[in-house]
């Protein structure tokens, strides 16, 4: 049993996280834990975790939690068995074994003697052959070093388990090992992540944002669904608040013009009859009164409407606010980009496919590079860029404009500021204030303009991104997209998709995220298994 209740927490700097944070996971349950990127849903986890401690609220737990972080960068001093704690039993274990059983090596061990074969098993299961317990972190890759501590859950056979992003560097065959073991332990879960795959395989969502938890009874599919009529429903208000403004602004427009008549036959008869100057002057003054109050009267009525309109269009989806504005690339569909021939490249002696590659890559085609970590896919990437030459076969490719995406959004220059950067793609000329509402239409308001943009998050380094390239003269004619999820929220995702959607171009992705594959409606893989 997991309770959190009234949990608050404050950064170092005093700036409030969140406040008034209420969970509430029973035992057995598998629970996921959405939300926005800043929200803190990583800093919640290392709470429960006891990495960290809340500003305020309680938290109860019954048992000692597993934790699996999402950065692993603080372990590479250590050895695999020391960041799986278990080197201390370990090196007991063998101590005993070699006839040294001391009453502190007793005390070491509690009686764990299986800990060894447990470690056995949790590495083979979760495919880490090659793998030993003496070697360090360091070397290990980011997918190795994952593996690594989810092998642990085996080692330790925890009841509670935190997962923080556990797919994020996993290739497809250990994201498959990841979805067996999340359908059949029966552990309590609590997972953040935004593999929408992976939620799918929970019981229940629960979305942190501005207001606190917010619990939805099902998957993620029941989630998306349930987002979904909410925004239907929101959609509508809102278009029902706009046909309310306009009927407003209208009746102002036509109670002003039937006063204007009323008050000028008013004068015409008041003239005809001889009225004096004086009570001429007092008459009109009424009536100015009169139509001054009328505006009045209106104009609380439209601001009123129009304040309802923005708290309204407010609670849109960040996706709904924006305009991408591809244009066209100039190269017509089917002309032949790329072709290669028993390509292959080599490292040292070693070959890196096993058998050569041949493959055509033509204008309009989405094409995802398929493989398991190691495999080559960023070498050929390289190779169709034009950046390495194959040591063996032919590769010829078609001039063009290319544009690569990889997962730290290498084309933003952190030391520019958000408005420079806009400025440095600005190829056509555009105006001042035609970059800025490209930036507004982007999620940039005017506070963000000077934010330097190593201070971006990934999704808000994607969004320049994209920004910059509508600001181009002219859409790529190929875009890359290497692992271009990794580090987006669910709603920065969304925002990719969209994006790449609406483009017309080659698109050529390396991505274990199947979903978001199919989102994107690839139509064909190169496989380098």
């Amino acid at each position: 049993m997991l309770i959190l209740q009234h949990l608050s927490y404050i950064h170092p700097n005093k700036d409030l996280l969140f406040d008034n944070i209420n969970l509430y996971v029973n035992n057995h349950d598998k629970v996921a834990l959405i939300g926005n990127n800043g929200f803190g849903k990583s800093t919640l986890l290392k709470i429960i975790a006891g990495e960290l401690q809340p500003a305020g609220g309680r938290l109860s737990l019954d048992t000692e939690p597993y934790y699996v972080p999402q950065v692993f960068g603080q372990y590479n001093q250590m050895t695999v068995a020391q960041a799986l704690r278990v080197a201390d039993k370990l090196g007991a274990l063998q101590e005993i074994l070699n006839g040294n059983a001391t009453e502190e090596n007793m005390e070491l061990l509690d009686d764990d003697w299986t800990v060894g074969e447990r470690c056995d098993e949790a590495l083979a299961y979760w495919q880490l052959t090659g793998v030993d317990l003496a070697q360090k972190m360091e070397t290990l890759s980011g997918g190795q070093k994952t593996r690594v501590f989810l092998a642990g859950i085996i080692v330790h056979r925890p009841t509670l388990i935190l997962l923080d992003e556990p797919s994020n560097h996993l290739d497809r065959a250990g994201r498959q090992l990841l979805y067996h073991f999340i359908r059949t332990t029966s552990s309590t879960l609590l997972i953040v992540s935004h593999d929408r795959k992976l939620l799918s395989l929970l019981d229940t969502v629960c979305e942190l944002g501005k207001q606190g938890i917010t619990v939805y009874g099902g998957n993620y599919d029941f989630y998306a669904e349930q987002k979904e009529h909410a925004s239907n429903a929101l959609s509508q208000d809102i278009r029902s608040k706009e046909k309310a403004l306009r009927k407003a602004k209208e009746k102002e427009r036509e109670t002003l013009e039937r006063q204007q008549k009323l008050d000028a036959r008013g004068k015409q008869k008041q003239e005809k009859a001889g009225v004096a100057r004086i009570m001429m002057n007092t008459l009109r003054n009424s009536a100015e009164k009169s139509t001054s109050k009328i505006k009045g009267v209106h104009a609380e009525r439209i601001g009123s409407i129009t304040q309802e309109l923005h708290e309204l269009r407010s609670g849109l989806p960040d996706l709904d606010k924006m305009r991408f504005g591809f244009d066209n690339t100039s190269l017509h569909k089917g002309k032949v980009l790329c072709s290669a021939v028993a390509i292959n490249y080599h490292y040292g002696h070693q070959w890196l496919w096993q058998e050569n590659l041949s493959f055509q890559l033509t204008s309009g085609e989405r094409i995802a590079l398929n493989g398991p970590n190691g495999s080559g896919k960023t070498t050929l990437i390289k190779l169709i860029l034009g950046e390495l030459e194959p040591a063996i076969g032919s590769i010829s490719r078609a001039t063009g404009r290319t544009v690569y995406i990889d997962q730290d959004y290498s084309l933003i220059d952190n030391r520019s500021r958000v408005y420079e950067l806009a400025q440095r793609f600005n190829a056509t000329a555009l105006q001042e204030h035609e970059i800025k509402i490209r930036l507004n239409r982007f999620l940039f308001p005017k506070a963000d303009w000077d934010k330097p943009c190593g201070a971006l998050s990934g999704g808000e380094k994607m969004r320049l991104m994209l920004c910059c390239l509508t600001i181009g003269n002219q859409s790529p004619d190929i875009i890359v997209l290497d692992e271009p999820t990794n580090n987006l929220d669910i709603q920065n995702i969304e925002i990719l998709t969209a994006a790449i959607n609406e483009y017309e171009g080659t698109v050529i992705v390396v991505s274990h995220d199947d979903h978001f594959l199919q989102q994107i409606r690839v139509e064909r893989m190169i496989s380098l298994d």
